[in-house]
């Protein structure tokens, strides 16, 4: 991760959040320099035509998770759907370590990474190149001057937009309702998305084959039930 990128405006897309807590153990550093040398995207690199080819296994296709935390639910899905080739992206050193010590554990062929700011990855990535973008539980930014912050707006929106094939799928779950409104009404107010919800049970059933994670758990045992977004690439 370099520091002598241009950074981004503060007032449109730049990152907002830690990058680093806690001194990493020496086996963390170790796992972490491994899966860097491994697996990390570089974006001094031309995309490939065909983002398939990002992967040393056969993929049938691409999916993004952007802020992916400590890895766990993205580490547990990319073993679930093999033929499907994932990128995740996590920022902060202390997440991408616990990532990194679970490939350690067990490896995921289908698995890359990148660790700076998502806008950057989205920008270098090829159009129409994605199956989906999950964004699970992101920062709220819970104080309204702070909503500027929060990852979903315009601008990342028509990222998305470029990005993700025709019927792909941006997934957005959270247990704060400001930001599920906020995102309610960015994604309904874009030409490019539709939500195709038929009910409540739509939004308050968790996604097929959600395997939950421990931040959600806290939510749920603290009377925050969460929502599951999904709105659809047309």
């Amino acid at each position: 991760m370099s520091d002598d990128k241009p950074r981004a405006s503060r007032t449109t897309d730049a990152f907002f959040g830690r990058r680093k807590g806690k001194t990493l153990r020496p086996k963390q550093a170790a796992a972490l320099d491994r899966a860097r040398r491994g697996r990390l995207i570089d974006l001094s690199e031309p995309a490939p035509a065909d983002l398939r080819d990002l992967f040393s296994v056969p993929v049938e296709a691409v999916r993004l998770e952007i802020g992916f935390g400590g890895g766990e639910r993205l580490h547990y899905e990319s073993g679930r759907f093999a033929q499907i080739g994932f990128i995740g992206v996590e920022p902060f050193v202390n997440g991408f370590a616990k990532m990194a010590m679970a490939l350690d554990a067990e490896d995921r062929p289908n698995l890359r990474l990148y660790d700076d700011d998502a806008t950057w990855l989205l920008d270098w990535l090829p159009d129409d190149s994605l199956a989906g973008i999950d964004l699970l539980y992101p920062d709220p930014w819970p104080k309204k001057r702070h909503w500027k912050r929060r990852f979903v707006n315009d601008a990342n929106l028509d990222r998305f937009a470029r990005v993700l094939k025709p019927g792909g799928v941006f997934r957005f779950a959270s247990d704060i309702d400001t930001y599920v409104n906020w995102t309610l009404q960015h994604c309904r107010r874009h030409d490019a998305f539709e939500w195709r919800a038929d009910g409540p049970q739509h939004w308050r059933t968790p996604y097929d084959g959600w395997p939950g994670t421990r931040y959600e758990a806290k939510a749920i045992r603290e009377g925050r039930p969460p929502a599951y977004l999904a709105f659809e690439r047309i």
